[in-house]
């Protein structure tokens, strides 16, 4: 006898609930299909479900997000970086205390004592015909985000060779979501040939149909809820083995939605008013944003930036603030809108010389106008590079080319040989955007702070003046 057992899966939806109701209307249809043919299903979720650009995940703390998965019926998820390190370590904590679903995540673990109720491993799953399928998580090792918050994230790849044994003496079926990225899956793979299927997320890869990395499958479905992803295993009995396994990652249909669905993410959105609306200030003319110059809000965030982490010096990014305030009163959803991005302070120590290589970096109009995804950031490009107590003198040479003569921190002339502490968005600490910053040997990242915070003491700082 041959047995069908299927998963329906969601990754890093980022809070995007505009495709919450397709997804939903298309699970809904899946769900009725297996039903009629008495087929096992299961639905999971493979983290970065919440994304706190979302004024309700920003005001319900991921919650909303938590009813979602709860009315959809989901079983069992694991947790993005998102869930992980943009939330307090209470809130954390408490996210789950309502779900309905099981949370799997085996590298993660709290500092103190006292463990998350919510928090497991893995999860083993039975059909009705005693077929035992292990659901295990694992989530990208950001330590230096998770430790100040106080948790520990673990070596996927140790925590996973120290619970394969466990998991394979009571399954049939090993199933990973991996919030990982898909390099990393494929390391996996080759190192655990005992996993049958790897659901892929975190670096918002998409795969249409299942890819094989030796013996695993691997599937994935992209970023926002554009697609959802279904795997089919097909079990025989007699054999006591898996015979065929495949994976399609379906587009959601912007026409078909759940009524339901759309119901409650209204009264979500009702009640996320309420509670963002919440007067910060009272501004007694506007403040303008203007991602390609300087402007004097982008300059005292800067400033205040820099008081905060009592660094020599700061640097934003002008493309940070997206919409500027108008005169009269500001509240708690104006900051948000203005500045959504999921981004925290942190100070980083640069010679001299890299910092005139930022600074220097930061004035050509390719860098400019870069178009950042990523790393945190929701707005669309990088803009200018706004300092606090960095002045600079430009000069031209004979071919007409513009460079940086002299460069002042604190009033004082550069030192290329000395170290200095840049307080900036830890956006710059990943990736390409910064390479001194991200190469920097000493990192603080301050936690569980955003930006948008220290947008709200100048906001103050700025009325109090007025």
């Amino acid at each position: 006898m041959q047995e069908e057992i299927y998963f329906y899966y969601t990754s890093d939806l980022h809070s995007y609930f505009d495709n919450w109701p397709r997804i939903i209307h298309f699970l809904n249809e899946k769900i009725t299909e297996r039903r009629k043919n008495n087929q096992a299903y299961y639905l999971l979720d493979n983290g970065d479900h919440i994304d706190r650009v979302n004024p309700i995940t920003e005001a319900l703390k991921g919650k909303g997000n938590v009813d979602l998965l709860n009315k959809a019926n989901y079983d069992v998820v694991t947790i993005g970086n998102n869930e992980g390190i943009t939330l307090t370590k209470k809130e954390l904590f408490d996210l789950y205390d309502q779900a309905k679903f099981t949370v799997v995540c085996a590298n993660l673990s709290s500092q103190s004592d006292e463990q998350p109720n919510w928090l497991k491993p893995y999860q083993i799953l039975s059909t009705d015909s005693a077929v035992r399928v292990a659901i295990v998580g694992l989530t990208a090792p950001f330590t230096a985000f998770y430790s100040p918050l106080g948790w520990d994230i673990h070596d996927p790849l140790e925590t996973l060779a120290r619970y394969i044994e466990e998991i394979k003496q009571q399954s049939d079926i090993v199933l990973l979501l991996s919030h990982l990225g898909v390099d990393q899956d494929e390391v996996i793979a080759e190192q655990f040939p005992d996993l049958d299927v790897i659901i892929g997320g975190h670096t918002h890869h998409l795969f249409e149909s299942e890819e094989y990395f030796n013996q695993t499958i691997s599937t994935a479905v992209g970023k926002s809820g554009y697609y959802v992803g279904e795997i089919q295993l097909i079990w025989d009995h007699d054999q006591k083995t898996l015979i065929d396994k495949k994976a399609t990652a379906h587009p959601t249909q912007d026409d078909l939605e759940d009524s339901k669905t759309i119901e409650l993410i209204s009264r979500h959105r009702f009640e996320t008013d309420r509670l963002l609306n919440k007067k910060i200030v009272t501004l007694t003319e506007p403040l303008e944003v203007d991602w390609f110059k300087e402007t004097y809000l982008i300059k005292q965030l800067a400033h205040t930036l820099k008081t905060w982490t009592n660094a020599d010096a700061a640097m934003l990014n002008a493309g940070i603030l997206l919409q500027g305030f108008e005169q009269g009163v500001v509240t708690e959803l104006d900051v948000h809108s203005n500045c959504p991005h999921p981004i925290n302070p942190c100070l980083v120590t640069l010679t001299g010389q890299e910092l005139l290589e930022v600074v220097r970096a930061g004035l050509t109009k390719a860098y400019r106008q870069l178009q950042v995804k990523g790393y945190g950031f929701r707005g669309k490009v990088m803009g200018a590079l706004v300092y606090a107590d960095v002045e600079f003198e430009m000069k031209y040479d004979n071919e007409g080319n513009e460079y940086v003569e002299s460069l002042l921190i604190g009033n004082e002339p550069l030192d290329v040989n000395k170290m200095y502490r840049l307080a900036t968005a830890d956006m710059f600490t990943f990736g390409h955007l910064s390479p001194q910053i991200s190469r920097a040997q000493s990192k603080q990242f301050f936690m569980p702070e955003f930006i948008r915070d220290l947008l709200q003491l100048t906001l103050k700082r700025i009325a109090e003046k007025s």
